[in-house]
Formats: structure tokens, C-alpha cells, sequence
């Protein structure tokens, strides 16, 4: 009897890890990307409904960076490379969009800030990346992210040396929403 009690011990315990151990992995990404929204860290930003109250005389250069992932037919770039701010100061780039194909195509853009370190004090106030975008047949946007760099950053033991942050947008092809799918050319016909 004791050898059966043993054995259903070690099976409610190897239950047990499996349990756990999938419960993390389930929770590991939600609070990965929680743990990243809150500090920055990987490079993730800030987000904010207004810019920064203080504006410091030291200047920041900001590089902007546009890349796809495979397959993604959009032609997709930033409408200037680079621009200089003063730390603190608002700052509005434009990236280019057109979808060269004959059918509507949605899009959702993940982004990152290099220097991992500037992640937490890039402060994004409006971004075409809080939204899937959605572009017709031949139909060309310019998007909008308005910024600035947190005066904080001159505070921190590491950030404070950074003189360059790269902003990068990768955009993605995603499903089209029910409204933009009933509306395909295909569809209008029947």
C-alpha cells in the first residue's frame, strides 16, 4: 500500500510541475512585455498624453529606421533620417507607407529604440503603431509619431553618455478586419 501511495505522490508532483511550469510559460510573455513597457527595457518606450513640462538646452540626435517583415508587400520608409532636439522638446517624424498591390492590406508596426539604455526615456505622445493600419490598392500615407526624450535621461548613470537614439519600426501584415473584408473587390460583384 505504501508503494501505491508513493507512486500516486510522485505523479500528483510531476502533475504539479507540469502545472507550474506551463502557467510561466503561459504568463511569461504578457509579463515580459509588461516588464518592458514599465522599463524600458529591450528597447521598448514610454508612452505619454502630453509632452515633456521641461525643455533642456542639451541636444539629442534622433535616427529613424523602417524595415518589413518578409512578405510584407508595403513599400515602407521614414520621410526624414534624422533630426536634432533639445532634450524634453517635442519632436514629429513622418514614415511613408504605399501598398503597390491591387488589394487592400492591414499592418500592424513593432518598434524599438537603440540604445536599449534610451528605451525607457523615448517618450512616444501619438503613433501610427498604436493601430493597425489599413492601406487600400495604390493608396499611399504618410503616418505620424510625435515624441520627445524624457529630461530624466541626463539623471541616469548609463543613459545619461547617449547622444544618438535610434527609433525602428518593422511593419507586419495582419488580417484584414471583418468591415475591410466584406469589402473586397472580390466581394463587390456577388
Amino acid at each position: 500500500m505504501s508503494q501505491m501511495s508513493g507512486n500516486k505522490k510522485t505523479v500528483l508532483q510531476t502533475v504539479a510541475v507540469v502545472v507550474v511550469m506551463g502557467s510561466l510559460a503561459w504568463a511569461s510573455v504578457p509579463f515580459y512585455n509588461w516588464f518592458c513597457s514599465v522599463t524600458g527595457f529591450g528597447g521598448t518606450t514610454g508612452v505619454a498624453e502630453a509632452g515633456s513640462d521641461t525643455v533642456l538646452e542639451r541636444k539629442m540626435t534622433i535616427r529613424f529606421d523602417a524595415s518589413k517583415d518578409r512578405g510584407m508587400p508595403w513599400e515602407f520608409k521614414p520621410m526624414v533620417r534624422e533630426m536634432e532636439l533639445k532634450i524634453g522638446e517635442t519632436g514629429l517624424a513622418f514614415y511613408e507607407a504605399y501598398n503597390p498591390t491591387d488589394r487592400p492590406i492591414a499592418g500592424t508596426a513593432s518598434y524599438n529604440v537603440v540604445p536599449y539604455d534610451a528605451g525607457g526615456f523615448f517618450t512616444k505622445i501619438d503613433c501610427f503603431c498604436f493601430e493597425e493600419q489599413v492601406l487600400q490598392p495604390g493608396e499611399r500615407v504618410q503616418m505620424p509619431v510625435t515624441f520627445y526624450v524624457d529630461p530624466e535621461i541626463v539623471d541616469d548613470r548609463d543613459a545619461k553618455y547617449i547622444h544618438h537614439i535610434t527609433l525602428s519600426y518593422t511593419f507586419h501584415e495582419t488580417e484584414l478586419p471583418k468591415v475591410e473584408a466584406r469589402l473586397m473587390p472580390e466581394t463587390l460583384g456577388q
